[in-house]
């Protein structure tokens, strides 16, 4: 069984398909550890909801993301983690993190990359470049992170058909409902049982 730290940044619905899924038996491992660069982010509340230990980490409470992520590194040895999952974590995780935790921090992003990817494409902004392209097909992707933004190697991808009556918000919430929380949880089935 592979001990998951999971890290978020906001509502945490990536988070909770993970809680979920734990607890449906969807995969072998177990949330030990969760944090959040965020003191305001409902995740919070997902992870005392769901018993799990929260730490916070604010960017503006350090004077570098490497002296924040060294910290974060003590709190992942601390509850000897195998898996890192950023779910929808905003901060960009620095080279000796990278390092250490060498293919075994996997994100998810809401488009289907390489498209759409890369610093500034998160959220709303994913959605709003694909309907403002004509893309006929978005989804999303779960990828190995590396040293870039989004350019790891893909682990899982799925897509839908974008609507001509799509906004932003529509297509954001039918990706996040049909796509990425059931893709998240597969992606992190498959990486426990190898």
């Amino acid at each position: 069984m592979k001990n998951i730290a999971v890290m978020f940044s906001g509502g945490g619905t990536d988070f909770q398909a993970l809680i979920d899924g734990q607890a449906a038996g969807k995969f072998d491992g177990k949330i030990v550890v969760a944090v959040t660069s965020n003191a305001a982010a409902f995740g919070i509340e997902r992870a005392k909801n769901a018993g799990i230990d929260c730490y916070i980490f604010r960017k503006a409470d350090y004077d570098s993301e490497l002296s924040r992520d060294a910290e974060v590194r003590k709190v992942f040895e601390k509850y000897d983690v195998d898996l890192i999952v950023l779910a929808g974590y905003l901060g960009i995780i620095s080279r000796p993190l990278l390092d250490k935790y060498a293919g075994k921090i996997v994100n998810i992003h809401p488009a289907l990359l390489p498209k759409f990817g890369g610093r500034g494409m998160f959220g709303l902004n994913v959605h709003k470049a694909v309907i403002a392209t004509g893309e006929k097909k978005s989804g999303a992707t779960v990828h190995y992170v590396d040293g870039g933004t989004d350019t790891g190697e893909i682990i899982l991808q799925r897509s839908l058909d974008v609507l001509p009556t799509d906004t932003p918000e529509s297509l954001q919430q039918r990706i996040l409902n049909d796509i990425e929380h059931p893709l998240l949880v597969e992606a992190v089935a498959l990486l426990c049982s190898k």
